[in-house]
């Protein structure tokens, strides 16, 4: 067979074996008589040396395909051969049982889906953490925090049935929410989802490569609230379950440097290396736990390799030419998947049978005992003395790479099968196979109508199994949430200025900061605010915050920065309150996340404030914010220099036009398009008391932008059409037409009000739409109410627009399906003008015109709309002079 294998491990001729043997036996001897960290000294050394004689050799990152982990070194058992066995018994149970979930729920509706083998495959690496290792938050202790394989999520439910947590009625409503719901049980959720299951599931993991991510910010979190003070330091710790094909995903190993930079040893990730994708081998060609080491490895963490089951000891003790692991360092997956998938012959004649060492030692075991070799990932044992050393290890976070078989005891029906993924249903040979498989105390008929298998209270297995929670700190998984107890302050402690501003001149990314450096004096607030930011700090004004409250730094300040003698120097320090993330939108909006969601996963509620580019938001990074969303984050996100007209001379890939748009779609994501600082300020101050005080797990995205503006005084009884999502702020006696202006382009509307009555006569009302999400929003639920024969109030929208025919245009600086997602409520005729096309290069003068949405276009806009027919073409043609415009342009979205 073609094999393959890095050029280190090759198997070459050696020309000297004597001189192999002294050198060798020198650091044996070194080892006995001086110890480890001698023989580490001796052979820094000599790598030292070899780099000055240019020899251009380093230590490579891959070791031989076999465990890290002596066997010599591995820790006793906790109970035992008898503790083993009855965590073995169990397991097996769990497998059946979440076997029997999913091909039930697919008997009855072919169409649910779910997933058999990844459980198959990891649930030993799961019961080994339940049983010795994942603690429960308790009164005294913060309790670790697990990231589950989503796809394993059956053999999660299994668990919790057999601890008492679930009836069968929920695991016989596995993918049936809305079923369940209505004969008034719980049902089970696909993956991992807070939202659906806010008792339970702490962070959804469902979207593949999010959670490692995710975890390594939530490690860093951890510290950062420990550095500042507001949370005990305890040796809590961060795990995460994660597939091998799950790490081709770019946020799967984005921020591994992170991790080994801050020295996160309360970080470990267990990736579950079943060597097989959803629909083959992960790396058929090669190794993928030999990649991983090296990219781990490379990036400073701890590693281990948990490959070989204990069975496998005595064929390594046999092995004294190497010829066994010369084998295994050979073997890629996609041939390692095959030996899976065949039984043991198979594995004699095309593994063992490849020369006559390796015959040698295959002619030691049966063809049944070649069959049950376990993979490190199945060995109880082998798991224990793995997660040992990584919760024991200090200075740096520690991945387990754990070989399993995917599928793991589903036989000919999927174990190793490049369908394995897929299957859902298992035929009754299949299933009777299983069964003695695993030896389970079930018959025939038991079998064929997929019962639950749950041992009597008083067996040995409950008993056991409770006794392991009970001692661990209680059950896991389950998120836990209490009502928060933070005074909040007066707006107008905060937020004065903006509220009476009286013409004075800024931008609302200032007045955001300005509201937010406010707050973080606070005395009880204050410390709970956190500032996040994607590099740019400076770019957003916020710089002065540098030194105000600091910079964090898990090393503080090595050095002296350079504008030492500036006001506004920049400072790092280990209590410092600022995540100032570099360039990462992804690790950036993860620290959101940790922080957005620590009242429930700490009992810690915090306030943070992500700023970015409101670009490389949604549009970026808008998987991780949905999976915010999932886990009921509670938090602001600052679009900074929003639209797509208000970044002059970036161009196409930095000029916002959609993240209205996507935000919407966001059901608790409560999203605002300010045009004025008093209004930035009643938004911020109503998300405040509705996250803080109302404990609404709902998160505000707020776009602001960096054109100064004089800034007007907030009118009376605004307040509520401000967070409605309309207000009037220009009011006539009888208005000709009706312009509705959102964010930046506001100031264009009202502009165009002026220029139709200086130059028209025409009289217009504006309105500020501070959200057309929050307008349409509201005209759903009032139609439906209306629908469905309950008593409701019109639209917000429609209550203030009616009893007037005159025709309304809504202008944004997004696309024009943002202010479109009104129409159905407006009581008159309606324009939408947005900002559709690709972003240029230039003044926002020049992108306004270009794209048809300043002043002198709105004018244009509403005269067609008052004259329609009544004027010729020649007549609107002159007014368009009058304007300034050139009716012959091309339009902006097609160029």
């Amino acid at each position: 067979m073609d094999m393959s294998t890095p050029d280190h491990l090759v198997r070459h001729n050696d020309t000297d074996e004597q001189e192999t043997a002294e050198w060798i036996a020198a650091l044996e001897s070194v080892l006995a008589s001086a110890g480890p960290e001698r023989a580490r000294f001796l052979l820094s050394k000599l790598s030292a040396a070899a780099r000055d004689a240019g020899l251009n050799w380093c230590d490579a990152r891959i070791t031989p395909y076999i465990n890290t982990i002596r066997a010599t070194d591995e820790p006793a058992y906790p109970g035992g051969s008898d503790a083993v066995d009855l965590e073995e018994r169990i397991a097996s149970i769990l497998r059946w049982n979440a076997l029997a979930m999913v091909v039930r729920a697919n008997r009855a509706y072919g169409e649910l889906g779910g997933h058999i083998a990844s459980y198959a495959s990891a649930a030993d690496l799961f019961e080994v953490g339940f049983n010795h290792f994942f603690r429960a938050r308790t009164s005294e202790f913060g309790g670790d925090l697990i990231y589950f394989q989503p796809h394993s999520a059956p053999g999660i439910y299994a668990r919790a049935f057999l601890e008492g947590r679930m009836s069968e009625d929920n695991l016989s409503h596995y993918r049936q929410e809305i079923q369940a719901k209505e004969r008034g049980i719980q049902g089970l959720s696909s993956y991992p989802h807070p939202w659906l299951m806010p008792d339970f599931w702490q962070f959804p993991t469902g979207s593949m490569g999010l959670g490692p991510i995710s975890a390594i910010y939530q490690a860093r979190f951890m510290r950062y609230l420990e550095h500042r003070g507001l949370m005990a330091a305890q040796p809590r710790k961060v795990w995460g379950v994660f597939g091998d094909g799950e790490m081709d995903e770019p946020e799967s190993l984005a921020a591994l440097s992170l991790a080994s930079r801050e020295k996160l040893d309360n970080l470990v990730f267990v990736i579950n290396c079943n060597l097989q994708r959803l629909d083959g081998p992960v790396r058929g060609n090669g190794h993928i736990v030999d990649e991983l080491e090296t990219l781990f490895g490379g990036a400073g963490w701890n590693v281990i390799k948990l490959l070989w089951g204990s069975d496998w000891d005595p064929l390594f003790a046999r092995d004294h030419t190497g010829d066994l692991v010369d084998a295994l360092n050979r073997t890629v997956d996609g041939q390692l998947q095959t030996f899976t998938a065949n039984d043991g012959a198979f594995n004699r004649e095309h593994f063992f049978g490849q020369n006559p060492v390796l015959k040698a030692i295959g002619d030691t075991l049966t063809d049944e005992e070649i069959d049950r070799l376990k993979r490190g990932g199945h060995d109880m044992r082998k798991i224990y003395a793995a997660y040992h050393a990584a919760a024991n290890h200090n200075g740096r976070p520690t991945v387990i790479l754990a070989q399993t078989k995917k599928g793991f005891g589903m036989g000919a029906a999927g174990q190793g099968k490049m369908t394995t993924h897929q299957q859902k249903k298992l035929e009754l040979d299949d299933l009777l196979e299983f069964r003695d498989r695993f030896k389970l105390p079930l018959n025939d008929t038991q079998i064929e109508k997929l019962e639950f298998c749950k041992p009597s209270p008083d067996s040995e297995e409950m008993r056991h199994l409770k006794e392991r929670r009970q001692q661990l700190g209680g059950y896991l998984p389950q998120r836990i949430t209490s009502p928060n107890q933070i005074t909040l302050p007066e707006i107008t402690s905060h937020a004065q200025f903006a509220l009476d501003a009286g013409g004075k001149e800024m931008s609302t990314t200032m007045a955001l900061v300005r509201i937010m450096g406010n707050l973080l004096k606070d005395a009880e607030l204050g410390k709970h605010v956190v500032p996040i930011v994607a590099d740019e700090a400076r770019t957003f004004g916020m710089a002065n915050l540098f030194r105000q409250v600091g910079i964090y730094s898990a090393q503080g300040q090595l050095y002296q920065p350079e504008d030492i003698g500036s006001i506004l120097y920049y400072r790092e320090a280990t209590d410092g309150q600022i995540l100032e993330e570099g360039i990462t939108e992804a690790g950036a909006i993860s620290s959101w996340t940790a922080a957005a969601t620590s009242y429930a996963v700490h009992g810690l509620p915090m306030l943070p404030f992500y700023i970015y580019y409101s670009m490389f938001g949604f549009q970026r990074i808008g998987d991780l914010i949905w999976a915010a969303a999932d886990q009921r984050a509670r938090g602001f996100l600052i679009g900074a220099t929003s639209g797509r007209t208000t970044l002059g001379g970036e161009g196409l890939q930095h000029q916002d036009g959609s993240s209205h748009l996507v935000s919407a779609t966001i059901p608790n994501c409560i999203s605002y398009d300010p045009a004025f600082a008093y209004e930035l300020a009643v938004i911020v101050d109503d998300g405040m008391r509705r996250m803080l005080s109302n404990n609404e797990d709902v998160f505000y995205y707020v776009t602001v932008t960096n054109e100064n503006e004089a800034q007007p005084s907030m009118p009376a009884s605004s307040r509520e059409g401000i967070l409605r999502g309309m207000h009037c702020v220009s009011k006539t006696e009888q208005a000709d037409i009706r312009l509705l202006g959102a964010g930046p382009l506001l100031k264009e509307a009202m502009a165009a009000a002026n220029l139709l009555k200086d130059i028209f006569s025409i009289q217009a009302d504006v309105w500020s739409v501070t959200s057309f999400s929050e307008l349409a929003r509201d005209g759903i639920a009032s139609e439906r109410s209306r629908r469905l024969q309950h008593t409701a109030e019109p639209a917000w929208v429609t209550q203030h627009l009616s009893g007037n025919q005159a025709p309304v245009i809504a202008v944004s600086d997004y696309v024009r399906a943002v202010p479109e997602s009104i129409r159905a409520y407006i009581p008159a005729p309606y324009v939408t003008l947005g900002t559709d096309g690709f972003g240029r290069s230039d003044t926002r003068a020049s992108l306004r015109d270009f794209f048809e949405v300043d002043a002198k276009w709105i004018a244009y806009t509403a005269l067609v709309e008052i004259y329609g027919d009544k004027k010729s073409p020649d007549e609107m043609r002159a007014m368009a002079a009058k304007l300034g415009l050139n009716l012959d342009k091309p339009i902006a979205s097609s160029l």
